[in-house]
C-alpha cells in the first residue's frame, strides 16, 4: 500500500481523504518543549494538532498532578502554528461551562485565523475532580450534561442569538460576539459509549473521536453511529470520524510512553515495520476513519513522528 495515497494535505473538512494528526498530552512536559514540538509536527506535514483537558496526569494516580491547563495551551497552540487545524480532545463538561468554553474557543479561533475545533466529553478522571472538590456525578448525569452542553455550544458558536432551557444549562437571548472566524466552527464529541455518546454525536456533533480501539472495533462503533444517525434522519457522512492511536515502533517505546496503561493503548497501536504500520493504517481507513491521530505522551518521541511522516509521504 502506498502511504501517499492516504494523505490529505487539506487542513479543512471538504476532502474524502484521510487526515493525519498528532494529539499532544500536556502532562510531564514544559511549555517550551511543547511549543517546539508543535512547530516540528506542523513542519512534518501533519494536518491536525490537538491537546487534552486534564488537571492531573492522565493516569488516574492521586499523586500524578503535573499537567498544564488546556485552554491556555490551546491558545498557545493557535499562536505557535500557522497551517494545521487545532483541536481539543476533549474538554470535560464537568469542569468547563459550555458558554465559557464557547467564548474561549471563539478567541482561539481568532488567534488561529479560523483553524480551531471544539471537542467536548463527559470526563473520566475522577481523581482530579475529587482533589479539587468538583462534583463527579453518575455517568448518566454527566452524559445528560454533555447533551445539554453541546447544544449550548452549537447555539453560541453557530447562531447569532441563542436560547436554551435545560436542567444544567440555560441561555436567554445569548450572544457570542465577536463571532468566530469560521461560520460553523466544528464541534466534536469524544468517547465510545454506544447508547448515549454515539447517540449525542449523531444528533449534534460535527466530529466523533475515540481513543485506542482496533480497526474492527472502530468499524463496529462507526456502524452504531450510523444507526443513530438513521434514527434521527441524519447523513452519517456529515460527521467526521477520528481515532487516536499510539505509535510505538517497539514494545519498549510503548511501555515508556504508557506504562501501566500500555495494554489499553496496545489495542490501538501502530507498531512493527514501516510496512506493518502502513498496513494497519489502511485497516483504519477501510474501517471508515476520516482522521488518524497519533497520541503522544511525554517524553515525546518526535523521531517516531518524523519516521511516520516519511512513510506516509506527508512532506
Amino acid at each position: 500500500m502506498e502511504g501517499g495515497s492516504l494523505v490529505n494535505m487539506e487542513s479543512g473538512y471538504g476532502s474524502s481523504m484521510t487526515v493525519f494528526g498528532v494529539h499532544t498530552g500536556l502532562q510531564h512536559i514544559g511549555t517550551n518543549e511543547l511549543r517546539s514540538a508543535w512547530r516540528r509536527i506542523e513542519s512534518l506535514g501533519y494536518g491536525w494538532i490537538s491537546i487534552w483537558d486534564h488537571f492531573y496526569g492522565a493516569t488516574g494516580k492521586p499523586d500524578d498532578a503535573e499537567c498544564l491547563e488546556a485552554v491556555a495551551l490551546h491558545a498557545a497552540l493557535a499562536c505557535e502554528t500557522s497551517r494545521v487545524r487545532i483541536g481539543s480532545l476533549v474538554y470535560s463538561i464537568g469542569y468547563r461551562h459550555p458558554a465559557v468554553l464557547a467564548k474561549a474557543i471563539t478567541a482561539i479561533d481568532h488567534l488561529s485565523g479560523g483553524r480551531a475545533d471544539m471537542g467536548i466529553g463527559a470526563g473520566w478522571a475522577e481523581v482530579e475532580y475529587a482533589a479539587y472538590g468538583i462534583p463527579y456525578p453518575a455517568n448518566r448525569i454527566r452524559l445528560d450534561q454533555v447533551e445539554e452542553g453541546i447544544q449550548v455550544l452549537r447555539g453560541l458558536l453557530h447562531d447569532d442569538v441563542s436560547n436554551f432551557s435545560g436542567t444544567y444549562f440555560s441561555l436567554v437571548d445569548a450572544r457570542n460576539e465577536p463571532r468566530p472566524v469560521q461560520a460553523k466552527l466544528p464541534i466534536w464529541i469524544g468517547g465510545g459509549g454506544e447508547k448515549r455518546t454515539l447517540k449525542i454525536a449523531a444528533k449534534y456533533a460535527d466530529g466523533w473521536n475515540v481513543p485506542f480501539t482496533s480497526p474492527a472495533e472502530f468499524a463496529r462503533k462507526r456502524g452504531v453511529l450510523a444507526e443513530h444517525c438513521a434514527a434521527v434522519g441524519r447523513d452519517p457522512s456529515e460527521i467526521r470520524c477520528a481515532v487516536n492511536v499510539a505509535l510505538a515502533w517497539t514494545e519498549d517505546s510503548l511501555q515508556a510512553q504508557f506504562g501501566k496503561l500500555a495494554d489499553i493503548a496496545r489495542q490501538g497501536c501502530l507498531s512493527g515495520s514501516d510496512d506493518q504500520v502502513l498496513e494497519r493504517i489502511g485497516e483504519y481507513v477501510e474501517a471508515g476513519a476520516d482522521q488518524i491521530n497519533v497520541a503522544l505522551r511525554a517524553p515525546f518521541d518526535l523521531e517516531a513522528i518524523e519516521r511516520l511522516s516519511v512513510a506516509l509521504h506527508l512532506t
